[in-house]
């Protein structure tokens, strides 16, 4: 998480496991009515979670933030398209970015920040099967040598 960010609201695992991220850039998100409320609240799903340029604005989608349960009649829609809000010039440099075949840009955290939503994305590209399991025998590996260790420890 980026230097004075506070309280993670969530995570994505699963963008780690899917896709290599080369880059992550801090954006905010523009919320509706009780949208915070919510976020504050911890209801927030990243899993399926994606973002997309468009007329050069970003955008994210498919982000799940539950309705407030203590709101009214005008609720937020939970799975609606949610501004992204970047710099210029951050924003012209993932445009290029993205051009590349097999780069996107995934939600990696939500957390707050002075008060703030803020999302990490990260500029992705995706990990074919054979990377996965080269990963997965690295982690394996490196619990194997921890847990060696403090066996070593113990006695």
């Amino acid at each position: 998480m980026p230097k004075g960010a506070g309280k993670q609201i969530a995570g994505n695992k699963k963008a780690y496991h899917d896709y290599f991220i080369e880059e992550t850039y801090e954006a905010g998100v523009v919320l509706q009515g009780t949208e915070i409320k919510s976020v504050r609240n911890g209801r927030v799903n990243l899993k399926d979670g994606y973002a997309q340029i468009r007329n050069g604005e970003i955008f994210l989608y498919n982000v799940h933030i539950s309705p407030y349960e203590q709101g009214n009649r005008f609720n937020h829609e939970p799975l609606r398209v949610r501004k992204l809000l970047l710099h210029r010039k951050q924003i012209d440099q993932l445009i290029g970015d993205t051009k590349e075949s097999g780069y996107s840009l995934i939600p990696v955290k939500m957390y707050l920040k002075n008060g703030f939503l803020k999302v990490l994305i990260g500029l992705a590209r995706g990990k074919k099967k054979y990377d996965k399991r080269q990963d997965l025998k690295q982690k394996e590996a490196k619990r194997d040598i921890q847990r060696a260790f403090r066996d070593n420890q113990k006695y």
